[in-house]
């Protein structure tokens, strides 16, 4: 899948400030010509053509365009040649919560990415639950969401069956939930589940995605699958003791984007992560420059179409050597 167009029956996409101030950087600043911009930006000719009008009438097109916005668009732009992406989003954070932020502009992004006929599968955490803050309730047709991730029995912050309902009823969506534990206590189980409860299904259709949500979260004392017990202290020094520095859909990564040595990917109640990397468009949400290394990581396993990041995250990317990652 090429970059995901952005669909109609929306507020005119010149009220929106982000996008007025990345066309006009890209347009002035970059030297792009207008039908470069629109294939980056996804939106047609005509948009960005009165969306530039818009900018120098609103005054962002002067001797520097709106400073804290144009250091986010140069970073994105940055962040898209380093790592061959379709498009990044980096926002500001302004309080120092970057899944709230991150969360937000992924919700934006979804209102207007997702068209009808869509099949998308949906990870878990913070940032994508963040999302819902910022989805607009817009109705399409024949749009199934996917639950990539069992759920928790006992849910202390967030449950990942929870987030995939709640996306689905913004969209009017058909919602297929992975019943059953996240994580499971043997293979043998995981296998009986998906052969003899119905969520081979599933498992089908996630061979099939046109979209892929995920977050990605890093190995510390506050991981998420730490926090909401999903993982036993114990477990938690057993993967650092193997070099696990990412969690995609509790399938924990080394830094070269392998599945780390341990029982615990073996028993995940996930969808394959090969199955996500096949996916027509691989989302990427997540922030903080402590992630960094789990960023890298989750994109040597699954790959990348769009990046939704922050200021800090974007930096620590670029600032490495070796910038790209294959």
């Amino acid at each position: 899948m090429a970059k995901l167009r952005r669909s109609g029956g929306l507020p005119p996409v010149s009220e929106d400030a982000s996008l007025r101030v990345r066309a006009a950087w890209l347009y002035y600043n970059q030297g792009l010509t207008q039908k470069d911009v629109s294939d980056r930006l996804g939106v047609s000719r005509g948009t960005i053509i009165r969306i530039l009008a818009e900018a120098v009438e609103r005054g962002d097109v002067q001797i520097l365009i709106n400073a804290r916005e144009t250091e986010c668009v140069d970073l994105a732009v940055r962040l898209e040649t380093a790592f061959g992406l379709d498009e990044a989003m980096v926002v500001p954070v302004a309080d120092g919560d970057s899944a709230k932020a991150v969360g937000l502009a992924l919700g934006q992004f979804l209102s207007e990415a997702v068209t009808d006929g869509m099949t998308i599968g949906v990870g878990w955490g913070r940032t994508l639950t963040a999302s819902l803050a910022g989805l607009r309730p817009v109705r399409r047709e024949r749009v199934r969401v996917v639950s990539l991730l069992g759920g928790i029995v006992e849910a202390r912050t967030s449950n990942p069956l929870e987030f995939s309902w709640r996306m689905a009823s913004q969209f009017g969506a058909d919602c297929y939930l992975m019943v059953a534990p996240a994580i499971v206590d043997s293979q043998t189980t995981k296998r009986r589940l998906i052969d003899k409860c119905g969520l081979d299904r599933l498992f089908e259709m996630a061979k099939a995605l046109d979209l892929a949500v995920i977050s990605v979260g890093d190995i510390n004392p506050h991981s998420t699958s730490l926090a909401a017990g999903m993982i036993e202290p114990g477990e938690f020094r057993e993967l650092l003791a193997l070099g696990a520095v990412a969690d995609v859909l509790c399938n924990f990564l080394d830094r070269d984007g392998e599945s780390v040595p341990h029982a615990l990917n073996r028993r995940v109640m996930s969808v394959d992560l090969e199955a996500i990397r096949s996916a027509g468009h691989v989302l990427l949400a997540t922030g903080g420059a402590h992630r960094t290394t789990a960023i890298r990581a989750a994109i040597k396993r699954i790959g990348c179409n769009t990046l939704i990041t922050d200021e800090g995250a974007a930096r620590s990317l670029l600032a490495e050597p070796s910038a790209g990652t294959t």
